[in-house]
């Protein structure tokens, strides 16, 4: 047996799926059922529950997943110690977060990554949020960055930092002429907002209810650069992080306006799954977000 054998079969068991565990090794479906089988005759026992449609481990397939994460730890282990050993920091750092952390919040943290540790790769895929945590569960990336981070039991959270929510308008929309303003005054304006689903729009729609405002959006958009792009256009006004919107205000093609007396936030969390052994390349990656992180927001509040 080698070790991709119980890493493949532990992928299957953990995504309950031939296709997603063969996405996840870069095999076809027909490789992974036929590793599975491979590991049936050397153990000369059924590990799958073929008789039911929906995915089911056999007693002795679950005592073999068991030991093959077991297994898997170990080597993992093995490997991080080794390359620490040699003081390596090398390998890739694989990364899912949503659009608006992704294309906004993260680049120059990679970039100064990959400044200091060129031997590193660093993959990024963009998705919804509810989409991070099951590639974090699925053990399809190392990290997961997402807003508004939700307690999962096997997902282990660590801050990031906090972005400040701020009203945007149109350069010549009435309320972009002040300095601040007053969240009930919103309740006159049009109003874009994000998907129901998404963490900032639950949020926002959380501050309307607790200063008991009733606004319902115009329109509804699943990405910040949407949101933004109808902005720009005049058709409403939005609440989004700061950050996202630093490019449209130097170019002036939207204004940002403060909310008077109070300040709205956005919290941002670095995830991976529980136990996880972390190479020395990922160590470094989640300590520079981690200090640059808070410093960058300890900045922005002078």
């Amino acid at each position: 047996m080698q070790i991709e054998n119980f890493k493949i079969f532990a992928d299957l068991v953990e995504t309950k799926s031939f296709s997603k565990a063969a996405k996840l090794n870069g095999i076809t479906q027909s490789a992974v059922s036929q590793q599975a089988r491979a590991m049936e005759r050397n153990f000369k026992t059924l590990m799958i529950d073929r008789s039911q449609k929906q995915f089911n481990l056999t007693r002795e397939g679950q005592r073999i997943y068991e030991a093959a994460k077991e297994i898997l730890h170990v080597y993992e282990k093995l490997e991080s110690e080794l390359q620490e050993m040699k003081k390596v920091i090398s390998g890739t750092i694989r990364i899912s977060t949503i659009y608006s952390i992704g294309l906004h919040e993260l680049p120059p943290y990679v970039k100064r990554f990959l400044q200091a540790f060129p031997s590193v790769n660093v993959r990024i895929e963009y998705r919804r949020s509810n989409l991070v945590y099951e590639d974090i569960l699925h053990n399809a990336v190392d990290f997961g960055l997402v807003a508004f981070p939700q307690k999962q039991r096997q997902i282990e959270m660590l801050p990031f930092r906090n972005d400040r929510l701020v009203l945007i308008t149109h350069p010549n929309h009435p309320l972009a002429k002040q300095t601040d303003v007053d969240l009930k005054t919103l309740a006159g304006h049009k109003f874009i907002g994000f998907d129901p689903d998404i963490p900032t729009r639950k949020a926002v729609d959380s501050i309307f209810r607790d200063n008991k405002l009733e606004i319902t959006p115009v329109m509804e958009f699943d990405n910040i650069e949407t949101v933004k792009r109808a902005v720009e256009i005049d058709h409403g006004i939005a609440i989004v992080p700061q950050a996202t919107v630093q490019q449209e205000l130097r170019q002036g093609t939207l204004a940002i306006i403060p909310f008077k007396g109070k300040e709205f936030t956005r919290p941002l969390a670095i995830l991976h799954r529980k136990g996880r052994v972390l190479t020395p390349a990922m160590k470094k990656f989640v300590e520079m977000l981690a200090t640059e992180g808070a410093a960058a927001e300890a900045a922005s509040k002078v």
